[in-house]
């Protein structure tokens, strides 16, 4: 069954073992299938409430990823509801970094604000550079087993 979801929507991730994280989506793919995500702690034994996740920001993140969205389409990731305060802008793509191991190269990449599942660009960046996460794009049950490693 499809939910209804769009960006400034909550929604709950079940873990692996008991327990849920919350998320915030935060870009879409027109058409859907790739979005941005912010994922939060902690872990929670019941579904969190709009009240709960109200206080969390940007920067309180555990992990910020881009994945598929078929968790939310099939009903596995369960839709809290909207922000209410949802402000787009506060919540950037951010960039990724790529990297070649047999030539020991990287890129940092920048994927287009209307859409997390195109590449805008691409930069030539120092191979042990630090501070970006890995540009991966995540299916919704790899998501489920990093978060329950976070926030174990």
């Amino acid at each position: 069954m499809k939910q209804s979801y769009r960006e400034g929507t909550w929604f709950a991730v079940p873990l692996n073992q008991g327990g849920y994280a919350a998320g915030l989506l935060a870009r879409m793919a027109p058409g859907g299938k790739v979005v941005l995500a912010y994922f939060y702690g902690p872990k929670r034994a019941a579904l969190p409430t709009l009240a709960e996740l109200a206080g969390m920001r940007p920067g309180d993140a555990v992990k910020v990823a881009r994945t598929g969205d078929m968790g939310l389409a099939n009903g596995r990731w369960q839709v809290i509801g909207d922000a209410p305060d949802w402000q787009r802008e506060l919540w950037p793509i951010p960039a990724f970094i790529r990297r070649s191991e047999p030539v020991r190269h990287a890129w940092r990449a920048v994927y287009a604000d209307t859409d997390p599942g195109r590449p805008e660009r691409e930069v030539s960046v120092p191979y042990d550079m630090t501070g970006l996460d890995i540009d991966l794009l995540y299916g919704y049950g790899s998501i489920e087993l990093l978060l329950t490693k976070l926030l174990a």
